[in-house]
């Protein structure tokens, strides 16, 4: 991470911030970050359980607490105390008017939360792009936030970012997918507009740093990074550092913001539903109006290919800290009181012992596959693409380690009992709710595997489906099963051979 100037001690002493977004892409790298500079942060996050593995979340200094942002009161009471808020919270779903009412609530309650509290500032990190009244939804909504979290009188620091360029990021993502799947590619007109991103490695430096700038506050500064280009310049840069041929690129008219989602959804594993808000803010000219942010807050800003390079990076080493798929709401436990749940279960004795097996299991999905059937996976996923499910492209964060929260091709992580249960409820369009259940049992040197694959339907098509699939399930899980016991056994091989004495020692 880039070098951060020097923190007075009697400022550290008294530092006490509040995170909001902890879970997401910037907020659960902000965090860690916090800390480095002797900062005790309080992580203010629905869902506790989605913290629970973060490397961060047993230091000193770090706090969590559960609370609702619509929750004006209860948020109060977990900002006493805080002389900082960072509000790092905003829908990515386009649903039209739904979601920017929606963000505005969040923000108001937000700013009248931090007002009783008698928090002295909030930090915003927004949307940079062309002032007026074309802005995009994407980029209006970003505005009236601005404006919401400033209507109770205290002072918001709002740093505007454009692109953000980083392992995992939700930008990053499509860049990759489009420019390492298409050769060729017909685009919309606004791959000419130009833009100035920004890598979060310096988003970061610029939100930790404005805490001991005082002329930051109440202020709107424009982020970017040394730069401006147009998005064609961009996928032209990930194709060489990937060491692939040049793109051919030919602009057209017709792709509009709408159409140029359901491309990116059916290409890259960034949903239409993401991918829209993302494509019609890049119509907006999103270029910084001055260097304020450089002349207050120095850093070395990395180029796009050096940002590209250390993303890339990122990922062949399996370092990513966080991903665009780590935000937005978890389901709870589904309520299978009350109605029919179907099970299919099925198990196996392993000759491996139970450690063993359930890192095995820890590992399936993403590039390994799913152990049997993963041509019905991978039938499954492009069908579920089609009807605006995840699909299977969203792979995993971290090849070896799970944590709750984490996407798993369409499966979202629900509970992670390390060593022996591991629990999946599926995110893929379905007439009902899924789970998939792994559970290892110690057998005294071998184990037991055991998977159970759950399913409440939603009225009679929920059954239909039920009845459909399940000739199918024999294939898949029997094929399942198989593969993770041969696995699981040769790694069990390969550990018990590494431990033996050298012959002649």
């Amino acid at each position: 991470m880039t070098e951060q100037p020097p923190v007075s001690p009697e400022s550290v002493a008294r530092s006490r911030v509040l995170v909001s977004g902890a879970t997401g892409y910037v907020g659960g790298r902000l965090v860690p970050a916090l800390l480095l500079r002797g900062i005790t942060v309080r992580c203010v996050v629905r869902e506790p359980r989605k913290l629970a593995d973060r490397p961060w979340r047993h230091q000193a200094g770090v706090e969590v607490a559960k609370a609702d942002l619509q929750d004006s009161e209860g948020l109060t009471e977990q900002m006493r105390g805080c002389h900082a808020a960072y509000y790092l919270v905003h829908s990515m779903i386009a649903q039209g008017a739904a979601y920017r009412s929606h963000d505005r609530e969040l923000a108001t309650s937000f700013a009248r939360a931090a007002k009783a509290a008698g928090v002295r500032r909030i930090i915003y990190l927004g949307g940079l792009g062309e002032l007026g009244d074309n802005l995009s939804e994407h980029l209006a909504s970003r505005r009236e936030v601005e404006t919401d979290l400033a209507a109770t009188g205290v002072p918001v620091t709002t740093l505007r970012a454009a692109m953000i360029i980083g392992s995992a990021s939700a930008s990053f993502e499509i860049l990759r997918y489009l420019v390492e799947h298409l050769p060729a590619m017909i685009t919309p007109r606004w791959v000419r507009t130009e833009s100035q991103p920004i890598a979060i490695r310096n988003v970061l430096h610029y939100l930790v740093t404005c805490l001991d700038v005082p002329e930051t506050i109440a202020r709107t500064i424009d982020i970017g990074g040394p730069e401006v280009l147009s998005y064609r310049r961009l996928m032209c840069i990930m194709a060489e550092a990937r060491g692939l041929r040049p793109r051919w690129i030919v602009p057209v008219p017709v792709l509009t913001p709408r159409l140029s989602s359901w491309w990116i959804h059916l290409i890259t594993p960034v949903p239409h539903t993401i991918a829209r808000p993302l494509a019609e803010g890049l119509r907006n000219r999103t270029v910084c109006r001055d260097d304020t942010a450089q002349r207050l807050m120095p850093q070395q800003l990395l180029s796009m290919r050096e940002a590209i390079d250390a993303a890339l990076g990122k990922h062949a080493d399996a370092m990513v800290e966080t991903a665009w798929t780590d935000a937005g709401a978890m389901p709870g436990d589904p309520d299978w009181v009350g109605g029919t749940v179907y099970h299919d279960r099925r198990e196996a004795i392993v000759r491996a012992p139970q450690s063993i097996t359930y890192d095995t299991v820890l590992g399936i999905g993403g590039e390994v596959g799913w152990y049997g059937g993963n041509w019905l996976w991978r039938l499954r996923g492009v069908l579920d693409k089609l009807i605006g499910g995840p699909g299977l492209r969203r792979g995993r964060r971290d090849p070896k380690r799970l944590m709750v929260g984490d996407a798993l091709d369409f499966w979202r992580v629900v509970e992670v009992v390390p060593g022996s249960r591991l629990q999946l409820r599926a995110e893929m369009k379905l007439p009902g709710t899924a789970l998939l259940q792994f559970e290892v049992e110690d057998l005294a040197g071998t184990s037991r595997l055991r998977v159970t694959a759950l399913f409440k339907p939603r009225g009679l098509l929920g059954i239909a489906y039920w009845y459909a699939v399940l000739p199918l399930h024999g294939m898949v899980f029997r094929g399942m099963l198989r593969g993770l016991t041969r696995a699981a056994e040769h790694a069990a091989r390969v550990a018990a051979a590494s431990s033996r004495p050298p012959v002649g020692a």
